[in-house]
């Protein structure tokens, strides 16, 4: 076993370099591991301003404001409680703690905490808003989060498919008949 007292003394140069040197370079080993941990998780705070796109490939958490765009397809972007977001986003999860002011697109799940607030439309395959949460806006379900096709999805952009008519309108006849000379 590795011990710190042996580490500081200076090498005697009768002795051969042992297994017992082995054990120090696990610590070195695991260091870059916890650090490695830590950089896949990136937060913007309280006083940060980003006007225009965020983008990134790793999860990120938001305390700050955001105007613009936010893209973050394959990881988790949590807005905490003092993040005001006016963007459109778009991300794997979405966990919002404050206020979002703009269309949210998941491919796996938004979820609206109790305090968390949300004016626009959701796109997710799994939506969850908790008790006391505020939500305004439309909620589409659709399996793997895709946006929608064409128009914003409301009812005035929907037009229901009309069947051909089988008369022609040059042979229609008149639902009251017309007898000339009576009034």
């Amino acid at each position: 076993m590795w011990k710190r007292d042996e580490a500081v003394r200076p090498p005697q140069p009768t002795a051969a370099p042992t297994p017992s040197h082995v054990p120090e370079a696990i610590p070195v080993r695991t260091e870059p591991t916890r650090q490695h941990q830590e950089r896949d998780m990136v937060n913007i705070g309280k006083s940060v301003i980003i006007k225009g796109e965020l983008s990134g490939s790793e999860d990120l958490t938001i305390e700050g404001q955001v105007e613009g765009k936010i893209e973050l397809r394959q990881n988790i972007l949590t807005i905490g409680p003092n993040g005001k977001i006016k963007a459109q986003v778009f991300a794997k999860t979405v966990v919002v703690q404050g206020e979002v002011t703009g269309n949210i697109t998941a491919t796996e799940r938004v979820d609206i905490r109790d305090a968390g607030s949300v004016d626009g439309d959701l796109s997710a395959p799994r939506v969850a808003i908790a008790d006391g949460a505020h939500f305004r806006g439309a909620i589409d379900m659709q399996k793997g989060g895709a946006p929608k096709a064409a128009g914003d999805g409301k009812a005035a952009d929907v037009k229901p498919a009309t069947p051909p008519s089988t008369t022609p309108a040059s042979t229609s006849t008149p639902a009251v008949p017309v007898t000339p000379g009576v009034r």
